[in-house]
C-alpha cells in the first residue's frame, strides 16, 4: 500500500488514465468494428467511409499512447487491404 503522498497521488492518476485510454481503446475498436461489418456485408462504399473515420482515430491513438504505432501502421494495413480487395 502507498504510504508516500506522491505515491498516493499517482494511484490516483493511474486510475483515470486507466480510464481515460479504455475509452480511447474501446472508440478504436469501435471505429474498426465498423469497417469489418461493412467489408463482411460487402458494401464497397460504406467501408471504404468507415475506413476514412478509422484511420484518424488508429493515429489519434498511437499520438495518445495508447496504441504502438506498428500496431496502428499493421491495424491500417490490413483494413485497407480488405477493403481494396472488395
Amino acid at each position: 500500500m502507498a504510504n508516500t503522498p506522491q505515491a498516493k497521488k499517482r494511484i490516483r492518476r493511474n486510475n483515470t488514465r486507466a480510464e481515460i485510454n479504455g475509452a480511447r481503446k474501446s472508440r478504436i475498436r469501435g471505429f474498426v468494428k465498423k469497417v469489418e461489418v461493412a467489408v463482411s456485408e460487402g458494401d464497397k462504399k460504406s467501408a471504404e467511409e468507415a475506413l476514412r473515420a478509422a484511420q484518424p482515430e488508429i493515429a489519434r491513438g498511437v499520438a495518445r499512447g495508447v496504441m504502438h504505432k506498428n500496431t496502428a501502421a499493421r491495424k491500417m494495413s490490413r483494413l485497407s487491404k480488405r477493403v481494396a480487395a472488395l
